[in-house]
Formats: C-alpha cells, structure tokens, sequence
C-alpha cells in the first residue's frame, strides 16, 4: 500500500485540482494536495447505511451527499427494499471517475435504474423543494473539524441540521461520516436529537478510527436521561 502512486488525471476545477491515483491495484481521491478517499478505505462509508439499517430496517428512499468512490451509493443500493437514491456531487470529474476507472469497484452503482444523480454543491441542493427521505447519509468532507471547503462548515453547523431536517420522512435517520471523533459536533447533536449514536469504524492504514455519527427524532427533556443507543 505504501508503493509509489501514479497519476490516471489531474483536473483543474472552479474549487481548485483534482486529482486521481492508482497505488497498486487501488484508486485515491486527491483535492488539492488533501487526501479525501480511496478504494482500500470503504468500510466506514459502507457503515453509514449499513449502521442506520438498524435503526431503521423499513429504509425506502436514501439520499446520499458526496459520490466519493460510489461504496455508500452501492451500500445503499444493496440495502433490502431501497427503491430510490439519490447522489448529489458537486466535481463533475468524480462522476466521471465513477463511470470510468471506479465503476468495477462500485459495481456500476451510477447505472442501476434506482439511481438518481444530482451534480450540484449539497447546500445549494439542501435549499431546494424538499423531499421525504428515510435515510440521509453525508460523506461531504473529513468530517466537522476537517472540511475540504470552508463553505461546507454550514452543512454541520444548526442551520444544516434544520435545513437537513427538512429532508427527512417521519422516523429518518441523519448518518455523518468523520475521518476522526468530533466531539463538539456530537454535542451539538445529543441537544437536538432524541437518539444519537457515535460508532467508530476501523480505518485502513491509521490508528485513528474513523467515526459515523446517527441522529434520529427531535430530543424533549425527557430524553435526558434516555439509554444509549449501541451502534
């Protein structure tokens, strides 16, 4: 894994380079000298659905913010009963990784007929007519503390999870993904909802797990003293 990488496309966009590699026989996801993901590396996006399945075992409808490598679209198209996802990405260039050199690791996830793909920035996306969604899954950024872009600290911010809220059905879920804990984000969940979990999930090649917060219904003060859900 540590073998010398080599460059498949450099891409300059309005939000600055982007870069793909290929370091043996897996791709990496560069912008702007920042590593953002890489194929050896999906068990936590995959977790972003697999986790909330269990908290909501009726997902229908998945909205997913950043196409990535497509391992949380896939995960998602995998889940039992899901009928629609939507995938919105900002970097045309991602989308056409995935339909090129990362469509084989994703299984095509781009082509099956329940995808709906939005190329677009997620807030200005978040502003629209919204939609009744049972699952929200976001792997935007590196998480809270750790944005690509200064612009995207407003989807963690109060005024996202309202925006955010707005997207879900009856009984969603919100999941983050977050390349290290964040505390001061998962207190800013715990006051706004009823249940929330923050599940560490093994990272490739760090000793630093990476983490996926849950949040699920509108928190009362009788949920002050509420178990803490397992992840």
């Amino acid at each position: 894994m540590y073998e010398r990488p080599s460059v498949i496309e450099r891409a300059v966009t309005p939000r600055g380079e982007i870069q793909l590699q290929r370091r043996g026989e897996h791709y990496e996801v560069i912008s702007n000298g920042c590593f953002l993901m890489a194929t050896y590396n999906g068990e936590s996006e995959r977790a972003l659905v697999d986790l909330a399945l269990r908290r909501h075992p009726g997902i229908r409808r998945v909205l997913v913010g950043g196409l990535g490598v497509g391992y949380t679209l896939r995960a998602a198209l995998d889940a039992p009963g899901v009928e629609r996802v939507t995938v919105v990405e900002i970097e045309p260039k991602v989308v056409e990784w995935n339909r090129g050199p990362l469509a084989e690791v994703n299984g095509r996830a781009l082509e099956d007929p329940r995808t709906r793909l939005v190329v677009d920035d997620l807030a200005r996306f978040l502003l629209g007519r919204p939609e009744p969604y049972d699952l929200v899954a976001l792997d935007t950024d590196n998480g809270p503390e750790w944005t690509v872009f200064a612009g995207n600290q407003w989807l963690w911010s109060p005024e996202g999870l309202e925006r955010l809220n707005r997207w879900l059905a009856p009984g969603g879920v919100l999941a983050f993904w977050s390349a290290n804990p964040a505390p001061a984000f998962e207190a800013l969940l715990r006051r706004r909802y009823r249940e929330v979990a923050a599940c560490a999930v093994g990272a490739a090649l760090s000793d630093i797990d990476d983490v996926v917060y849950l949040a699920r219904g509108p928190a009362g003060p009788a949920d002050l003293e509420a178990p803490e859900p397992s992840c």
